[in-house]
C-alpha cells in the first residue's frame, strides 16, 4: 500500500476529518442474530461480493486520504474464505507505519482456531459481540446453540495477546437484569464492556420496540451497583466510556437513541459490495465497484471519496418516538458492516 503524497485529507462537509474506515468483508454469519437478521437470510451471491484484493485497494484509497484505522466487519469477518490473507496484508501497512492499527468486529465462533493467527498478522484489540452467559438465552436470542464455541475463543483471544472488548446489545426482557452479571464477569477477565441500544435496521421479524432499552435507565440502574466514573478513554468509535470501581476496566455506552452522538463522526462504513455508507442511520451511498474497476481507478476512487464527502449527514435519524422507533432503514447490519 503506497498512500500519494498530494492526497488531501478525507474531510466532510462540516468539517470532520475522517479517520475511521469500517469495512465489511462478507454479509454472511454462522449465528442468526434477532436483533441482526431474520432466520431465513438471503445472502449475497459470491459475485456481488468484492474480491479480498480489491478490499485490500479500497482499503488503500482511504489511507491514501488520512484514514488511519480499520475495522473489519460483517457479517462475520472470520467466516470469510482466506480472510487472513486481507488481515496479514492490512498488518503489515501498520507494521510499515501506514495505518495506525487494523481491528475487528467478530461473533468469537472462530476464535478458537485463529486467535494466535490475528495476533501474527498484527491485530492487537477485537470487539466480541456477546449478549448473554447464559447457554439457554444464547441459543434463544442467536438461534444457535454456540455460546461453549465463543467462549472458549475469547479465553484463546486472551491468551494470544489479543485486547478483548465485549460488546452487548441492552434488549428489554431479555439480558436487562444480566447487565451488571455480564460487567462483573468483563471485569474479572480484565476486559472493557460496551452497551448498545438496538438500532432499527433491516426487518428482523420481530418487535424491536418491546426490547427496546434505552441506556439512560441502564446508567441509573448501574449506579447503584458500581462505581461509576467518566474517562476520557476513546477508541475511534462512539462509545462514552467510564471505569468501573477500582477493576481496571471501563464500560462503554453507545446511545444512538437516547444520546446523539454524531457531532464528532469520524467515521464512514464500506460494505463488502464496494458501496460507501456514509452514516449508518441514512441510506445514501455511493458504489465504488465501478471506479474500483475502471481504467482510470485512481482519479476515479478519489472522485468518489470526495462525492461520499459532500453527502455524509450531519446525524442519524434515530429516535422513540411515541413508542416507536423513527429513522428505520431497510438494510440489515450484516448488510452494512458494524
Amino acid at each position: 500500500m503506497k498512500p500519494q503524497s498530494d492526497s488531501k485529507q478525507l474531510t466532510d462537509q462540516f468539517g470532520r476529518a475522517i479517520n475511521y474506515l469500517r469495512l465489511s468483508v462478507t454479509d454472511r454469519c454462522d449465528l442468526r442474530c434477532r436483533y441482526c437478521m431474520g432466520e431465513d437470510m438471503v445472502f449475497l451471491s459470491k459475485n456481488d461480493v468484492l474480491t479480498l484484493e480489491e478490499l485490500y485497494e479500497i482499503s488503500a484509497a482511504f489511507v491514501a486520504r488520512g484514514v488511519r484505522r480499520i475495522r473489519l466487519t460483517g457479517g462475520e469477518p472470520l467466516v470469510r474464505k482466506n480472510i487472513m490473507w486481507l488481515i496479514r496484508a492490512l498488518g503489515n501497512d501498520v507494521k510499515q507505519g501506514l495505518l495506525d492499527e487494523v481491528t475487528l468486529t467478530t461473533n468469537g465462533t472462530q476464535l478458537p482456531g485463529m486467535a494466535t493467527d490475528l495476533y501474527d498478522a498484527g491485530v492487537r484489540r477485537i470487539n466480541v459481540s456477546l449478549d448473554t452467559l447464559s447457554a439457554e438465552s444464547f441459543k434463544a436470542i442467536s438461534r444457535r446453540n454456540k455460546l461453549e464455541a465463543v467462549l472458549d475463543g475469547i479465553k484463546a483471544a486472551k491468551n494470544a495477546g489479543l485486547q478483548v472488548k465485549i460488546n452487548t446489545v441492552a434488549m428489554r426482557n431479555f439480558n436487562e437484569a444480566e447487565i451488571p452479571e455480564l460487567i462483573s464477569w468483563a471485569a474479572g477477565e480484565g476486559f472493557d464492556l460496551t452497551l448498545i441500544e438496538t438500532m432499527p435496521l433491516g426487518d428482523v421479524q420481530g418487535d424491536r420496540e418491546s426490547s427496546y432499552l434505552p441506556l439512560t435507565a441502564v446508567k441509573s440502574v448501574l449506579d447503584q451497583k458500581f462505581t461509576l466514573k467518566p474517562s476520557d478513554h476513546r477508541t475511534g468509535g462512539p462509545a462514552r466510556y467510564f471505569t468501573v470501581g477500582d477493576t481496571g476496566s471501563r464500560l462503554g455506552l453507545i446511545t444512538p437513541l437516547t444520546n446523539n452522538f454524531c457531532d464528532g463522526c469520524n467515521r464512514v462504513r464500506v460494505t463488502c459490495t464496494g458501496r460507501i455508507y456514509m452514516c449508518l442511520g441514512q441510506d445514501d451511498h455511493i458504489d465504488l465497484r465501478a471506479a474500483l474497476r475502471s481504467d482510470s481507478k485512481p482519479e476515479n476512487l478519489n472522485a468518489c471519496l470526495d462525492k461520499a464527502m459532500g453527502l455524509k449527514p450531519k446525524g442519524h435519524d434515530f429516535a422513540m418516538s411515541g413508542g416507536e422507533m423513527i429513522g428505520k432503514v431497510n438494510r440489515h447490519m450484516s448488510h452494512t458492516g458494524g
